[in-house]
């Protein structure tokens, strides 16, 4: 099994404050790792409580009563999502053993939808809650592990959940995905929550994945559904919330450009969207018109998901096409303009070159799916995914 990155992050969180959670998609891992943590924290016993199950949610019949028998130890709670009304419960119990003199690794809470979760504990665990984010596999992940075996074009084809990426073979993969797909739509959106058809859903997942890298007009994809703007609205946040899809913002600094301010829709695991897309072979996703885009979001996902929360992201397009793939940024006014290839040997345009002028770039990137780095004049650096995602993990 590839080890996660995120370990040492999640246990230095649990040596710091009362409660962590650690958020993320269904079958990423966040059970696997917070076992492993659970070994590793040698300091306190842990136990284990999944909600999922009926025996351990009925356990939660008296929280108050079940939980003190906890003092001293770390309760790692999985799916918490299902009970919404345990994190009051928690606020007084951290508050009484913080007077105590037990102040840090309490609750370790997984949760597989942001939304409910988000919501429940924003106000009650304020100031004694860290959250952190469990992704599927990153490239970099991937290659520290696997070496001079690595291959980006099967972890981009595939997707990064591990029990996609670590099939023996491609249709392995396809079935797994195909499966997970329908548990989502069917089982795991409803049972946290909204009650939506779960064919009109899926229909509505698949027609996003043709808009993928784009803006998509959520008032046409409304019209094709017989359901309102608003409706759609709230099926495209439904998915981000489930961490299906990410929209990415546009760049809001200042500038006298007439700009395109409608978020950029991405199916964060390019190996759903080709899923979704019905790509079952690599050699149909580099013929199919939905490639580069693919490849653009696949990179852009390692990216994001490499970024500490000292930097922020955004895209930058105007009316007159002048245009960013991606913006970054950072500390001491970084700002990072990075272009995406798919080409072995980029060529840039002038739009990116005025676009950078225009967000005041200090560093200017081609990612392209080569790994030599070298430079492309007007002060850009063409640079491959992994000597890239370095950058952030030092």
């Amino acid at each position: 099994m590839i080890p996660r990155d995120l370990e040492n992050t999640l246990l230095n969180a649990l040596h710091n404050m009362p409660v962590v959670a650690l958020l993320g998609p269904r079958q990423v891992g966040k059970t696997t790792l917070a076992l492993k943590i659970a070994e590793r924290n040698l300091e306190k016993k842990s136990s284990y409580l999944d909600l999922e199950l009926d025996t351990d949610l009925s356990k939660l019949n008296d929280p108050e009563g079940y939980l003190r028998r906890f003092e001293n130890q770390l309760l790692i709670i999985d799916e918490v999502q299902r009970k919404p009304d345990l994190f009051r419960i928690l606020r007084g119990l951290i508050d009484i053993r913080k007077r105590a003199g037990e102040k840090f690794g309490q609750f370790l809470l997984l949760g597989s939808a942001s939304r409910d979760l988000l919501q429940q504990t924003s106000e009650t665990l304020a100031g004694r809650i860290r959250y952190l984010e469990l992704s599927p596999f990153s490239a970099l992940e991937v290659y520290k592990t696997e070496q001079l075996g690595f291959n980006v074009e099967k972890l981009w084809f595939r997707g990064g959940f591990p029990n996609s990426y670590l099939t023996e073979t491609d249709d392995e993969s396809w079935e797994w995905r195909n499966d997970f797909i329908s548990s989502y739509v069917e089982r795991d959106i409803p049972l946290m929550g909204p009650q939506i058809p779960a064919t009109r859903m899926k229909r509505f997942w698949k027609m996003l994945a043709h808009y993928h890298g784009q803006q998509p007009s959520l008032s046409d994809l409304g019209k094709s559904l017989e359901i309102s703007h608003t409706t759609t609205r709230t099926y495209l946040d439904i998915l981000t919330d489930f961490y299906m899809v990410r929209q990415i913002q546009p760049w809001a600094g200042n500038t006298k450009k007439r700009l395109v301010k409608s978020p950029k829709i991405y199916i964060r695991d390019t190996g759903l969207l080709h899923k979704l897309l019905n790509i079952s072979e690599f050699d149909d996703l580099l013929g199919h018109p939905i490639v580069g885009a693919s490849w653009e979001g696949f990179i852009i996902e390692n990216i994001i998901g490499h970024l500490s929360n000292k930097w922020q992201y955004s895209y930058y397009r105007t009316a007159t096409q002048n245009e960013i793939d991606l913006v970054l940024e950072g500390p001491n006014k970084q700002v990072w303009a990075i272009e995406i290839k798919r080409s072995s040997a980029p060529v840039i345009k002038k739009t990116f070159h005025n676009a950078c002028e225009d967000i005041g770039a200090t560093r200017k990137f081609v990612i392209y799916s080569g790994k030599e780095r070298f430079p492309m004049g007007e002060g850009t650096e063409a640079i491959g995914l992994i000597e890239f995602l370095k950058f952030f993990d030092e």
